[in-house]
């Protein structure tokens, strides 16, 4: 990534022609994994111990209020599609206003000019490109304070932060293939504890404008390339281990940190879904807002990622230079597959109780019918309606 600029346009695009665009890289569409017809998977057997709250999400999202749902996304995680579908793909009162030949869509609440939306297909890069949760967390406040009409200034604002994961090892050669393409994400800002990060804290890992037609090799060979371990440092609080200044502690305590610090931040966001699982993020997404998608989300599994054939020795580099990314996957992996498996049986609860009050009702309904008279035909009447009326 290159220098940085003073400030990132909310239209910022991430490369000419914004091939940031192509970003899901979906080709073929493959039949969904996670469909019964297709096989049953195995079963799923915990890593991790989670509490009640930690797998427990409900949002009481009041969209008529001032609550908003931020949007972070981090490259090559399919955060392009997850995007569309916030802005295009939920069925609301008020649905966002989406004009053609435009980036940016209106997501207005139901009778205000408000958006309830932070994202960048709603906001634009309005806290720079590609913010990360140091950025975010520090300006989403102020930003949409500035957003807002004052006369709201006195009710409580809720901000829901969401995200979007993938596997290691395919974001980052999705990330190579990106960049190997022209793409840069040289305008973002990094900003942290109020500044960017110096030339000697951050320097470039190409001479030119961009890394076109860069080899895997030597896009591993970069040891201060921010494709390494993206997800982590994107997700942490950099505040903690002296932002991008590498003396500020060791090496080792460091990677705890921020190893530690992007688990807490996650586990305690709104909601995060994964590439590799579209029908249940769209599932754990419906729960925990109470919104609904109008279209179901599609499993794409050929990718510009799963078309590149690497040797068993590039894939062990590629894992040893995103090895935070690949606890974190683990780590995030297991925490939603326990959400899901958690709100389905929740949700199989639900649905047994409801049955057995409908049973009950309609033993109760059974048991107050009046019996029919001695030597009555099927289905004749016996008595006038104002008789019946005097017998209740």
């Amino acid at each position: 990534e290159g220098p940085r600029g003073a400030a990132a346009p909310e239209e910022e695009d991430d490369e000419p022609g914004d091939p940031e665009e192509e970003e899901d890289e979906e080709e073929e569409d493959e039949p969904d994994p996670e469909a019964p017809e297709n096989g049953s998977l195995p079963r799923f057997a915990p890593r991790f111990n989670f509490t009640l709250k930690d797998l427990t999400r409900f949002v009481d999202f009041n969209i008529k209020g001032r609550d908003v749902i931020v949007f972070l996304h981090i490259q090559k995680t399919g955060g392009t599609t997850f995007g569309r579908h916030l802005v295009k793909n939920i069925r609301l009162e008020q649905p966002c206003s989406c004009k053609a030949g435009q980036k940016k869509c209106t997501c207005h609440r139901p009778g205000k000019k408000e958006t309830w939306l932070f994202s960048r297909f709603s906001t634009g890069w309005s806290c720079g490109l590609h913010a990360d949760w140091t950025e975010l967390t520090n300006c989403v406040p102020a930003i949409m304070e500035k957003k807002d009409c004052p006369r709201n200034h006195s009710h409580t604002r809720n901000f829901y932060y969401i995200t979007m994961l993938r596997d290691p090892v395919s974001r980052y050669l999705s990330e190579w293939k990106h960049v190997q393409r022209g793409a840069t994400w040289k305008t973002s800002l990094h900003m942290c504890d109020g500044r960017s990060p110096t030339p000697d804290e951050l320097p470039t890992c190409y001479p030119g404008d961009d890394w076109s037609g860069v080899s895997l090799r030597e896009f591993m060979d970069c040891s201060y390339n921010l494709a390494n371990n993206r997800q982590v440092r994107m997700l942490a609080d950099l505040s903690l281990v002296g932002c991008y200044n590498l003396t500020f502690m060791n090496e080792s305590e460091r990677n705890t940190i921020l190893l530690q610090s992007a688990k807490n931040n996650l586990k305690n966001m709104a909601f995060f879904g994964l590439t590799e699982f579209q029908r249940k993020t769209q599932f754990l997404f419906e729960r925990t807002f109470n919104l609904k998608f109008i279209s179901p989300f599609t499993q794409f599994n050929i990718t510009r990622a799963s078309n590149v054939e690497i040797n068993e020795g590039a894939r062990q580099r590629i894992e040893e230079l995103n090895f935070l990314d690949m606890k974190l996957y683990e780590y995030a992996k297991d925490l939603f597959q326990q959400r899901y498996h958690h709100t389905k049986q929740l949700e199989h609860q639900r649905d047994r109780q409801k049955r057995r009050e409908e049973r009950r009702l309609q033993r109760e309904h059974r048991g107050h019918q009046w019996p029919k008279e001695d030597g009555a035909a099927e289905g004749t009447v016996t008595e006038d309606y104002n008789s019946q009326v005097v017998r209740w």
